[in-house]
């Protein structure tokens, strides 16, 4: 078997993985090491989880031990997809780094421009950034990467998912073309493969499994639920979650809860919390500084599940997670296998549940065809989605709840248009005495009586001349009121 003192790394750096407690590398540790120590380019092919991080943190390490940054001008540069996943590079860094003298800048969004340039202003060994945030500071003239040795791209089909591959050309074309490039991903899209034709040099290819496979550690199941009414069904998913997760017990220590849209992310944790479970969520629209808070306190076991979006898909290192719960089917078959990689690190056992609807067939189809197994039918929780009630307010949207009944509208009518009505149910079969003075007024004054158009309501009410309110000045010839 081999180990990390037959790959030729720094001593020092051999003294911190010892301290952290590791003994051998991974396959993929293994493969990309030796070629990366020789200044060749890399492209690693692994399943998530099987400890790529480290594949190039280590050997990027021994070969910066020697020399030193300049302000603006990082030696070394790592990309990564999300916050999330940058944040643990960095962490990486710090725990293998720490018998070696090297500087390093964590450049993500959500955090002060002004800080950030205090660090690049002194120079850094290395540079971990997001894409957008690195081009920021580039285009404010606060970065120069032409003295970038070795450039990493992390997650590259995660990157591709969300959109950066016309920022990491772009950033390829201000690195140096002397640059080594390390370039890691769980799958190869044809357009990540075009990438790595494009700007790696005779690279060594590792690819320890098959692309897009799940780790046999990890124990899958899935529960087809048809809810037992259009209306209900949001409420009695989230009902079968609660019961997927009661049924595990004792086992299910903690867990990540995947959705497809923040907002069902919010409603999910909020109906989680209504009912006693221990839950926060995290997502992309949320603070960063709150989603660093959620993130510390689930990695340190105050916080049991974490509901979140494929922003925490990719890069949270919590080895002991014993659940992934997907309350949706991925969209990407490949995310599919990115978000239960969460559990069943490092040789652990994991449980990874799902539970599908029926619009979400199609999706769950093309994961069986990705991972090239059928995943085990679970029974129905609610029995074949027997009617639990009405739904419950926890959250959901205003489509979920039902309609006013129609009584509650006929309360609500205006009083300008029942009063009409009532007085036609009021109107007396005789006229009594006051009427023909009713009527009188009703000739003098217009349409006292009348409701709104001006209609009469039905009643038979003649206008008979002037009677003998006739005026004198009408009475008059044109001749008597010309003389006058």
């Amino acid at each position: 078997m081999t180990k990390f003192s037959d790959l030729n790394l720094n001593p020092k750096v051999l003294k911190a993985i010892e301290e952290a407690g590791y003994e051998s590398p991974t396959p993929i540790q293994a493969g990309a090491i030796p070629p990366a120590l020789e200044g060749r380019d890399v492209l690693g092919i692994a399943q998530t989880g099987t400890g790529k991080t480290a594949s190039f943190t280590l050997p990027m390490i021994t070969m910066l031990a020697r020399g030193r940054a300049r302000a603006r001008m990082p030696r070394s540069l790592v990309l990564c997809p999300t916050r999330e996943l940058a944040a643990q590079v960095a962490e990486n860094f710090d725990t293998y780094a720490k018998h070696v003298k090297l500087t390093k800048a964590l450049l993500i969004g959500g955090v002060s421009f002004k800080e950030q340039d205090q660090l690049i202003d002194k120079g850094v060994d290395v540079l971990i950034a997001t894409p957008g945030r690195l081009l920021d500071h580039f285009e404010r003239g606060k970065l120069i990467l032409s003295d970038v040795k070795v450039m990493v791209v992390d997650e590259a089909d995660r990157m591709l998912d969300m959109g950066f591959i016309p920022d990491i050309e772009k950033i390829f074309g201000l690195t140096p073309f002397t640059r080594q490039t390390l370039f890691f991903s769980a799958t190869m899209a044809s357009e990540i493969e075009r990438i790595t034709n494009t700007f790696l040099s005779n690279p060594a290819r590792i690819e320890v499994a098959r692309q897009a496979t799940a780790s046999e550690t990890i124990q899958q199941g899935v529960v087809m639920f048809k809810g037992s009414r259009r209306d209900r069904e949001a409420s009695e998913k989230r009902k079968v979650l609660r019961m997927l997760i009661d049924n595990e017990g004792d086992t299910c220590t903690n867990a990540i809860i995947f959705c497809n849209r923040k907002v069902d992310v919010d409603i999910v944790a909020k109906s989680l919390k209504k009912y006693g479970y221990d839950a926060a969520p995290i997502h992309g629209d949320l603070d960063q500084s709150q989603r660093t808070r959620t993130l510390d306190g689930f990695r340190a076991g105050d916080l049991r599940f974490l509901v979140a979006s494929d922003v925490a898909a990719r890069g949270l290192d919590v080895p002991a997670v014993s659940h992934v719960f997907n309350f949706d089917v991925p969209s990407h078959a490949e995310d599919y296998v990115h978000r239960i990689g969460r559990t069943g690190r490092a040789g652990r056992d994991g449980k990874a549940l799902m539970i599908c609807v029926p619009k979400d067939e199609k999706n769950f189809d093309d994961i069986e065809k990705l991972i090239q197994k059928p995943i085990p039918r679970l029974e129905n929780p609610l029995q074949s989605g027997a009617p639990t009630g009405e739904p419950e307010d926890d959250g959901s949207t205003a489509a979920e709840k039902p309609k006013r009944s129609r009584s509650r509208s006929r309360k609500s009518t205006p009083k300008s248009d029942a009063a009409p009505a009532a007085k036609e149910q009021a109107a007396p079969e005789t006229v009594s005495a006051e009427a023909p003075k009713k009527s009188e007024k009703s000739d003098q004054g217009g349409s006292q009586d009348r409701g709104r158009g001006g209609s009469n309501r039905g009643r038979d009410t003649k206008v008979v001349g002037m009677g003998d309110h006739l005026p004198s000045f009408i009475a008059l010839s044109f001749e008597d009121r010309r003389a006058s």
